[in-house]
């Protein structure tokens, strides 16, 4: 893949508690990972012989947007031009399942637009994300 003219980032919920935070990037990380298996790197080993599994082959900024920015990127992400995308979000509604099984079976039962979403990641044409993302400042 051509790093050059791709990019990926997360936008989170700047108001979120820290460890709400730090839940939601590591979702929409391991989820890119299954739909992305190619930008992890292979396996390394240190000077004293331990393997290390392989990270992500490029840095992923993580922003950060109000609920409305996010809802709003998320809404646009919906649109034909942007459907070439790779996108990852996790939802309140995500947040408060204790089981994949429930949160299939909620999911099914909500409109989109009752999702409160918590964070979004988007991966794919650098001029894409930038336009989606680029006004954003990093998540401190």
């Amino acid at each position: 893949m051509d790093w050059q003219n791709e990019k990926c980032v997360m936008v989170i919920d700047e108001t979120l508690p820290l460890g709400i935070v730090a839940n939601t990037a590591a979702i929409m990380g391991i989820t890119l990972g299954k739909k992305m298996p190619e930008v992890v790197g292979v396996n390394v080993t240190d000077r004293s012989g331990c393997e290390h599994l392989g990270i992500i082959e490029f840095p992923v900024p993580i922003l950060r947007g109000s609920r409305s920015v996010i809802k709003q990127m998320r809404e646009k992400l919906y649109l034909l031009e942007f459907q070439d995308l790779t996108v990852a979000d996790f939802s309140d509604l995500a947040q408060s399942c204790k089981t994949y099984d429930e949160f299939t079976e909620k999911i099914g039962c909500i409109s989109e637009s009752a999702l409160r979403y918590f964070g979004i990641a988007v991966c794919g044409a650098k001029k894409k994300v930038n336009k989606l993302t680029g006004s954003l400042p990093l998540l401190r």
